[in-house]
C-alpha cells in the first residue's frame, strides 16, 4: 500500500525543524525503527552530515532513529531496504540531479510504490510530482531529466505564495509564473501553502494541515481546494 506525506515544508513560522508535523509523523511512521535519511538537497548548502543531524534530531524526539543515505555503501541498497524513508528540503536541481547520478530514482518510486512509507518536505515533496518543473529553486546544477516519481498525477509548487496587494515588489508572482508553466505543458500543477501537506493512501490523495491550496490546470481558472479535501480525477480534470 502507497503511503505518502508530501509536505510543503519542514519548518512553519515561529516553530522548530518539523515540529508543526511531528505528532502526524509519530502516527504515520508507527512501525518504523530507523529511517533512511535522503539529504541531496543540501539546504544553503550544507554538508550531508549536518543536514542529517538535524532531520536526526527531530526524529529523536519520537523515537525514531536516523540514518543518512550517505552513510550505506550503496544507496540503492539503502532505499530498498528502508522501513521508511524522509527526503528533505533544498534546491530541488541538486536533488534530482544526485537521485539520478547515484542511479536511486527509480529505487526510490519503486519502494514507496511497494510500500514503504515516505515523507517528503519541499524539495523532497516536488520529486513525488510528474516532474520537477514547478520548484522555485535556482537551476544550480542540470540533472539529465526534469521526470520524477510521479507518484502523484500532478505537480507540486512547494511555499505557495498568494501576491501581496501591499507590496511594491513588481516581479512575477507564483501564479503568473504557473500561467506560464501551462502555456507549453498539461500537467496540473498545486500551489502547497506553508503548513499544508498531502495525505497520500494508496490512490486517494487528501489535503491535510491548516491552510487551503490552490490547483491551477492548463486553460481554467485556478481553484481553492478545501482542507480534509479529496484530490481525485473530478477535481484534477
Amino acid at each position: 500500500m502507497k503511503r505518502l506525506i508530501v509536505a510543503s515544508t519542514s519548518t512553519v513560522h515561529g516553530s522548530g525543524y518539523l515540529a508543526y508535523i511531528l505528532s502526524e509523523l509519530a502516527t504515520f511512521f508507527k512501525n518504523v525503527n530507523t529511517i533512511v535519511f535522503i539529504p541531496y538537497a543540501r539546504p544553503s548548502g550544507i554538508s550531508y552530515n549536518i543536514y542529517t543531524a538535524k532531520a536526526r534530531e527531530a526524529f529523536e524526539k519520537i523515537g525514531i532513529a536516523v540514518k543518512g543515505i550517505h552513510e550505506f555503501d550503496n544507496p540503492v541498497d539503502a532505499v530498498k531496504n528502508a522501513e521508511g524513508i524522509f527526503t528533505g528540503g533544498g534546491n530541488t536541481f541538486e536533488l534530482v540531479n544526485q537521485l539520478y547520478k547515484n542511479n536511486v530514482i527509480n529505487p526510490l518510486k519503486e519502494a514507496v510504490e511497494n510500500g514503504t512509507p515516505y515523507l517528503g518536505t519541499s524539495a523532497g515533496s516536488n520529486i513525488c510530482g510528474v516532474t520537477m518543473m514547478n520548484t522555485n529553486d535556482m537551476p544550480i546544477v542540470f540533472p539529465p531529466s526534469f521526470d520524477t516519481m510521479g507518484l502523484i498525477p500532478f505537480n507540486i509548487n512547494a511555499h505557495y505564495l498568494d501576491p501581496d496587494p501591499t507590496s511594491k515588489h513588481m516581479g512575477e508572482t507564483r501564479e503568473t509564473r504557473i500561467k506560464e508553466y501551462h502555456v507549453f505543458n498539461e500537467t496540473p500543477v498545486l500551489g502547497l501553502r506553508e503548513g499544508s501537506w498531502l495525505q497520500v493512501t494508496d490512490s486517494q490523495i487528501e489535503l491535510k494541515g491548516t491552510y487551503t491550496a490552490r490547483l491551477f490546470r492548463k486553460d481554467a481558472a485556478a481553484i481553492e481546494l478545501s482542507t480534509n479535501e479529496i484530490i481525485d480525477s473530478t477535481v484534477l480534470s
